[in-house]
């Protein structure tokens, strides 16, 4: 043990040589403060920052959100707190009951804080969540959210997705400025190249349309609309099969748990004080069927035995009970189009494997990027300017985006078994890094948490990993065969995260203020 924490400062030392600091950025706050504007406000809706908006008297709205999740209904109530004129066009308001979204980051929850919705997590049983612990072989290992600068609260949050949405979508229908209407969106209202509103079909059925100068469309990972706003690039790597344990502690409590196992990861953790999650992943695009019993055999002879003895008991009662669901797993990197009128959020616009809880920290983060850049206009009206001067909205969202996204992605195959001897170390490797403590484990942590969302820190850690597993197998004495193992473990870690931060974009990941976008000034009034 002595000679891998070695090992390790002496990785850590190598890699700090090639460091660089991340590039900062700051995002420009506005808010009016002439008399004048006082005086206009006089009969329009004055903001908490003090801003001037025009009221809803006439009906109209200024922007118009499809999609009422976690994404369109944050967004909802952001807009609407800064004055804007909000409708929301959800395709069913009643609760919605879905097997992932129930797990928000420490990052997520500070941007929760940002946007003065963090009290959506009360009064719903959710779970405050303090970090993570890995399985492998027997063995288990702690991994903690580094939260000792932050204040009592903040810590990352669980509970039933459906809960937290409602929460959301009451907060959000709270405002006088906000309208939540229940219908189905069929198409974009477009008129020589811009977007002007949508279609759609009322809760009786209805054939009706809504205008607004800027359309944001949030309708989740099935979205009907992305065509029409991107390249959708969309992979299926796996699929969840989803399980709620009851009348069972976890090992660790309070804790997300991860079994490495084989074929691919097992997840557990707490939605409710009485209930646990189990997320069992299934490569590929085809599950074990549910009516014929497949799945329960599947699940009884090939995942329970992996589970922790602590679980296993609860986690063959839930297999029993019969209640089990199934979910894709969709990863698809952003590849907009910049159109005059519309603007992608959400899943509809960007996802990632969900094995690391990462999307809603993502949805969250990109709410407060467009809050910022939308609060020094007063006009959303012109769509072209607009058009260009949103485009920043893509560059600025990549420091956090492009590191939850990549670590997901890379994390997934790492974690995934194989009959690769290269891809074993690299799996082992990683576990015994993590395991080590310390630094070690707190910057992968904090980058998964969405704490130090810093893509260079992402890939120095990934490549650290790999170094770490190929000291493992030069020490004490090489072999031909261990060097020929050791340069394939370097060439698979490459293998695994050059094309996703190729999809992510290299210059917009780490060097977004090199991006002509980044400087963009608002459009004048």
């Amino acid at each position: 043990m002595l000679d891998n924490y070695v090992l390790g400062w002496i990785v850590c030392a190598t890699l700090s040589i090639f460091a660089v600091r991340n590039f900062v950025f700051a995002q420009k706050k506005c808010c009016a403060s002439s008399e004048t504007d006082a005086v206009l406000c006089a009969e329009n809706i004055t903001t908490a920052a003090g801003e001037c908006r025009s009221s809803n008297r006439d009906g109209e709205v200024d922007v118009l959100i499809v999609g009422a999740g976690v994404a369109g209904s944050a967004l909802a109530y952001t807009l609407g707190k800064d004055g804007r004129r909000v409708l929301v066009i959800e395709r069913d308001l009643s609760e919605p009951d879905r097997i992932v979204g129930e797990l928000l980051q420490p990052g997520g929850y500070l941007k929760l804080i940002e946007l003065g919705l963090e009290d959506c997590v009360d009064k719903i049983d959710a779970q405050q969540v303090f970090g993570y612990a890995l399985f492998k072989d027997g063995k288990r290992t702690r991994l903690s959210y580094p939260l000792e600068k932050f204040h009592k609260g903040v810590a990352g949050r669980s509970f039933h997705n459906g809960r937290f949405i409602q929460r959301m979508r009451e907060k959000a229908a709270s405002l006088p400025n906000v309208q939540l209407e229940q219908g189905t969106v069929t198409s974009l209202l477009e008129e020589k190249g811009v977007i002007k509103g949508v279609r759609y079909k009322s809760k009786d059925n209805q054939e009706l349309s809504a205008s607004a100068p800027l359309t944001i469309v949030c309708d989740g990972c099935f979205s009907n609309l992305r065509r029409s706003l991107c390249n959708p690039k969309v992979d299926v790597p796996s699929c969840f099969v989803g399980l709620v344990l009851e009348n069972c502690e976890l090992p660790f409590p309070n804790h997300g748990h991860v079994i490495l196992g084989d074929p691919s990861p097992v997840l557990f953790y707490p939605i409710s004080s009485t209930e646990i999650r189990c997320l069992v992943d299934v490569p590929g695009q085809k599950v074990p069927s549910i009516s014929n019993g497949e799945m329960a055999k599947y699940l009884k002879t090939v995942v329970a035995p992996q589970v922790p003895h602590e679980l296993r008991d609860a986690f063959i009662a839930a297999v029993d009970k019969g209640s089990i669901r199934t979910m894709p797993n969709r990863s698809m990197p952003a590849a907009p189009y910049p159109t005059p009128g519309a603007l992608l959020m959400g899943d509809a616009f960007n996802m990632r494997h969900p094995l690391t809880g990462g999307g809603m920290t993502v949805a969250l983060s990109d709410i407060v990027v467009l809050r910022n850049l939308l609060r020094p206009l007063r006009d959303l009206n012109d769509a072209p300017s607009l058009c260009k001067y949103l485009e920043s909205f893509y560059t600025l969202r990549k420091p956090v985006a492009s590191t939850i996204n990549t670590l997901a992605g890379a994390l997934y195959k790492v974690f995934c078994a194989s009959s690769d001897p290269a891809r074993k170390e690299m799996r082992q490797a990683c576990f015994d890094y993590l395991s080590l403590g310390g630094l070690f484990s707190e910057g992968p942590v904090s980058l998964l948490s969405g704490l130090n969302p810093r893509p260079l820190s992402l890939v120095l850690h990934f490549f650290a990993v790999a170094i770490y597993g190929v000291g493992r197998l030069l020490l004490p004495f090489p072999s031909p065969k261990r060097i020929w193992i050791g340069l394939r473990l370097i060439s698979s870690a490459s293998g695994i995260i050059m094309p996703i931060i190729k999809a992510e974009g290299v210059r917009q990941m780490f060097f977004p203020a090199t991006v002509p976008a980044y400087y963009r000034n608002p459009p004048a009034a």
